[in-house]
């Protein structure tokens, strides 16, 4: 709980910083101005009648003011909600009203407490195996050599904090990470807040938070299961699985690559990339295909950046040490073949031509054939 006892300090810290602008001698209407930086939620009261409030936040990676819509608790406390808002490089946080036909304005500066450059950097984050999550970091340049991080996450706004229940360490033994072993049911909804707070003997240690972000957009999916490759004659037909995935989901979002390479060969081919498959299948023309190739496949959600691991390498077509060998065997298998029939039809033609015709054939034969003039011949029959 040490990063909940530190965002008190820090509210105690952000009243007495508060300068309000008063017009004339008129008490300011603006009281009670309070940040919660876990929640990133600026509240104030307000005295007397006021007739337009509103709140702003400047920060150095959003130079820009950011002012969204006022929301009530009660008649007279009013708080401004900054979810996407990144406060560890500082903030400037602004609250105006009109009462009475005067302008008043209360400026918040917030400073991460701490020594400079003694938290943690580079904060990221991946689920995985649909219900595991690993977030990893490094060590800030001037912390000291006892510091000590602890990492945070909520889901929502209001949502409970859980500290990572098993960190990792590097070799001096620093946290440097965090494995989560149960995320229990996603959401498409779910928004992950990070923050990684720091304690040390010798100094307070600056906190990191980051903005929140989607669920669907940290899941790095399984590689694609169940690759086959099946040769039809005219293509070699490639079919897979989809990987199962921890949020609810449609398969058209889904973006695969294939990588096809010929084995042995140092061209390297570019790889192919599906979106929005229904049959999860890709046909390659077989006369693409000379000599043995392999095949794996990796997948991505279309709009994101994380890509799986490869699957596994499946191989097809015929080796090309054995392509020569298997053509002339294939072309001599052909001949035997057209020389069989070639042998067969012949047979059958003599066959036809030796055997004599029934002899009532003959008969028929004989009567209706006239005697040759000069010719001489033994009368048939008796």
């Amino acid at each position: 709980m040490v990063v909940l006892l530190d965002f008190v300090s820090l509210l105690v810290l952000l009243n007495s910083s508060c300068s309000t602008a008063l017009a004339g001698d008129t008490e300011s209407p603006i009281v009670n101005v309070t940040l919660d930086p876990r929640k990133k939620i600026l509240s104030w009261n307000t005295r007397g009648i006021v007739t337009r409030q509103t709140c702003a936040i400047v920060t150095p990676l959003d130079p820009d003011d950011v002012s969204p819509n006022l929301q009530v608790r009660n008649n007279d406390s009013y708080f401004c909600t900054f979810p996407n808002a990144v406060l560890h490089q500082g903030a400037t946080l602004t609250v105006n009203a009109t009462s009475e036909g005067q302008e008043f304005s209360c400026q918040l500066t917030f400073k991460n407490p701490g020594k400079e450059g003694s938290g943690a950097q580079n904060l990221s984050c991946v689920i995985y195996n649909i219900r595991f999550m690993n977030c990893s970091w490094t060590r800030g340049p001037a912390a000291p050599a006892d510091v000590r991080y602890q990492l945070y996450t909520w889901t929502s706004v209001h949502g409970n904090v859980s500290e990572c229940g098993l960190y990792i360490l590097d070799s001096a033994g620093t946290r440097v990470g965090c494995h989560f072993d149960e995320l229990g049911e996603g959401h498409t909804t779910d928004d992950y807040f990070f923050l990684v707070n720091g304690t040390s003997s010798d100094t307070d240690i600056q906190f990191l938070d980051c903005p929140p972000v989607n669920g669907p957009r940290l899941e790095k999916y399984n590689p694609p299961a169940n690759l086959t490759v099946k040769d039809n004659v005219s293509h070699y037909v490639i079919r897979w699985d989809a990987p199962a995935i921890r949020y609810s989901l449609s398969n058209s979002v889904l973006r695969y690559a294939l990588d096809i390479q010929k084995t042995g060969s140092f061209a390297k081919r570019e790889p192919v990339f599906l979106s929005r498959q229904h049959k999860n299948e890709y046909r390659l023309p077989s006369s693409d295909v000379r000599g043995e190739h392999t095949v794996r496949m990796r997948v991505q959600h279309v709009h994101f950046q994380i890509w799986s691991e490869w699957s596994s390498t499946h191989r097809f077509g015929v080796p090309e040490k054995n392509f020569l060998v298997v053509s002339i065997g294939l072309a001599v298998g052909a001949a035997v073949l057209f020389g069989m029939a070639v042998m067969f039809l012949c047979k059958r033609c003599t066959e036809s031509q030796v055997t004599p015709p029934p002899r009532s054939v003959r008969r028929t034969a004989a009567r209706r054939r006239p005697r040759a003039e000069g010719c001489s011949g033994h009368p048939e029959g008796n």
